[in-house]
C-alpha cells in the first residue's frame, strides 16, 4: 500500500494559506518540522516557538530537497530566493496541525487515542503490543503527545496502518481539545485521573473536563469510549456517554480485572473476564500500576476481538518503559527507574510495587519533588507520608525543597530519612552506599533530573 499523497488541494483546504508557485509542487507522502530530516519533495513546516525558529532552517530544507515550504505569512519578503512552492500562512503550527487533520481524514485507519494522569504511556504501549498480534499498528513515539506531537504521529504513520494509536498530553486547558480535534478518535480511553498539573488545571475535577475532551470528540465521531469505572470522577463524569466499555477491579464493569497473586518479585499474575470471554497471565511487568494498565489495554484488546491465544503471546512481548517502574538486575539487587515524572498518585503505585517485593527484604527510596502542584505542593508532600506504610525498615533518601516536609513527617514516624540539600551531596552519599541484595526504587518529576543519580547508583551497584 503506497504512503498516503498531499495534494495540491490539500495545501489550499489549509485555512489562511496563500500559495506561491502551485505549479512548481508535486504531490508528496512527506511533512515534516525538522531540516534535518527532509526528504526530497517533503513539505518543511517552518514552526516558531519560544526557544526555536523554524525559519532559520528554511534553507538547510531546501538544500536537502524540499519540495515546498510553509511559512508564516509575515515573513515572504525574507525568501525571495526560493523557486519552488511557498504556502504562507498566519500560524505555521496550527496550520501544521490543519494539514494533519486533513491527512486523518484521507486515512483508511481507525483511531484508538488515549490519555490520563499516569500511566498513559506504558497503556499506549501495552495496547500497541497486543493488537500487533493481528494488525498493523502504528503509534506515538517517544513522548511526542502535544499539540505538536500528535499531527506529527499521523504524519509519520507507516503506510500499511490498520490502527493508529495516539497518546495526549496536557498540562493547560485546551490542549486535548485541540489535538484531539486533528486526531478525531474512533475509540477514546482515559487511564485515571490525578493531582499531575493542578497547578494549572485546579483540581481533579478541572483535569477530567480537560481530559473528557477526548471522550467527546469520540462520541461526536460516532466512536467508542473506555471508561476505568474504579477511578470515581471518570465514572462520574462519563455517565452521561452512551457507547462505552467499562473496566475495572472493582464493582460489575464490563470488564473485570482480579489481580490473582504477585511473585517474590513483584510481577503480577492477573485474571481478565469479559461475559463468556477470560484471559489469565503472568506480566513481565511490575506492580499493581502495571495490572490496572494491562487491563484497560486488555478491554480495548476485547474490543478488537483479539482471541485468548492472541493476548497471551501478546503479553509476553511486554516490556517496561524507560523511567516507568522501568527495572534492572544488577548482581543480586533490583533498581527500578520510575523518574521519568512523579505525582502524588505515581508515588503511591511505586511505593507499593517496592512492597510487593518480598525477594529483597532491604530497600531504599530515593524521592524527589513533584512539580507543578501549584500552591498545594507543600501539602501534598507531606500527606505522602501515608504511603510509606510496611515500609518502616527501608532507608529514605529526599532531595528538593518541598521534600523537606516529607521528611518532616517521616521523622515525626521513625522512619530511617535523609534529606539532601545539595546534589553533590546526595550523589556523594549514593557513591559510598552499599547496594548488596537491596531493592532500589528512584523517582521524581522531570525538572528534578532524577537519572543523574540513577546513574551514579548504577555505578555503586556494579
Amino acid at each position: 500500500m503506497p504512503k498516503l499523497k498531499i495534494k495540491i488541494e490539500d495545501l489550499f483546504n489549509i485555512p489562511s494559506a496563500v500559495i506561491y508557485n502551485p505549479d512548481e509542487y508535486q504531490s508528496t507522502a512527506y511533512a515534516t518540522i525538522d531540516s534535518r530530516n527532509v526528504k526530497k519533495g517533503a513539505i518543511f513546516f517552518a514552526l516558531k516557538g519560544k526557544n526555536f525558529d523554524g525559519h532559520k532552517f528554511v534553507k538547510d530544507a531546501l538544500e536537502k530537497g524540499a519540495g515546498a515550504i510553509v511559512i508564516n505569512e509575515n515573513r515572504l519578503d525574507e525568501y525571495d530566493f526560493v523557486k519552488g512552492t511557498i504556502v504562507t500562512v498566519k500560524d505555521t503550527t496550527k496550520s501544521y496541525g490543519d494539514l494533519a487533520k486533513i491527512v486523518r481524514l484521507k486515512s483508511k485507519y481507525l483511531v484508538v487515542s488515549l490519555t490520563g494522569s499516569a500511566g498513559k504511556t506504558t497503556t499506549k504501549e501495552m495496547i500497541a503490543t497486543l493488537l500487533s498480534e493481528r494488525f498493523a499498528v502504528s503509534k506515538t513515539e517517544a513522548n511526542n503527545n502535544n499539540h505538536i506531537g500528535v499531527p506529527l504521529s499521523i504524519f509519520f504513520a507507516e503506510p500499511k496502518t490498520d490502527i493508529l494509536i495516539l497518546e495526549h498530553g496536557t498540562n493547560h486547558f485546551g490542549e486535548i481539545e485541540y489535538s484531539a480535534n486533528i486526531a478525531m478518535p474512533d475509540y477514546a480511553l482515559i487511564t485515571n485521573i490525578g493531582e499531575a498539573h493542578i497547578q494549572y488545571l485546579k483540581n481533579k475535577e478541572s483535569v477530567y473536563e480537560e481530559k473528557a475532551k477526548l471522550f467527546e470528540a469520540a462520541q461526536s465521531k460516532g466512536g467508542k469510549i473506555f471508561v476505568n469505572s474504579d477511578d470515581p470522577v471518570i465514572r462520574k463524569g462519563a455517565a452521561k456517554f452512551k457507547s462505552k466499555t467499562t473496566f475495572g477491579f472493582k464493582g460489575k464493569p464490563d470488564v473485570k480485572g482480579e489481580i490473582i497473586d504477585y511473585d517474590s518479585s513483584g510481577f503480577p499474575k492477573i485474571k481478565i473476564a469479559n461475559g463468556k470471554r477470560n484471559v489469565e497471565v503472568k506480566l513481565p511487568l511490575l506492580g499493581e500500576a502495571s495490572a490496572k494498565n494491562f487491563l484497560a489495554a486488555v478491554s480495548v484488546a476485547f474490543e478488537f476481538g483479539l482471541t485468548k491465544k492472541e493476548i497471551i503471546s501478546g503479553a509476553k512481548k511486554l516490556k517496561s518503559v524507560a523511567g516507568r517502574l522501568d527495572y534492572e538486575i544488577a548482581g543480586k539487587s533490583m533498581i527500578i527507574n520510575d523518574a521519568y515524572n512523579s505525582s502524588p498518585e505515581s508515588v503511591k503505585a511505586a511505593l507499593e510495587t517496592l512492597k510487593k517485593n518480598k525477594k529483597l527484604k532491604r530497600k531504599i527510596i530515593l524521592l524527589g519533588d513533584m512539580l507543578e502542584l501549584g500552591r498545594k505542593a507543600p501539602e501534598l508532600h507531606a500527606e505522602l507520608a501515608s504511603y510509606f506504610k510496611g515500609l518502616k525498615s527501608s532507608e529514605i533518601l529526599l532531595i528538593g525543597k518541598n521534600m523537606l516536609r516529607l521528611s518532616e513527617k517521616l521523622k515525626d514516624k521513625k522512619f530511617n530519612v535523609k534529606h539532601f540539600r545539595r546534589r553533590d551531596s546526595l550523589k556523594k552519599y549514593l557513591e559510598g552506599i552499599n547496594l548488596t541484595e537491596t531493592a532500589v526504587l528512584v523517582k521524581g518529576s522531570r525538572g528534578m533530573k532524577m537519572e543523574e543519580f540513577l546513574r551514579t547508583i548504577k555505578e555503586t551497584a556494579a
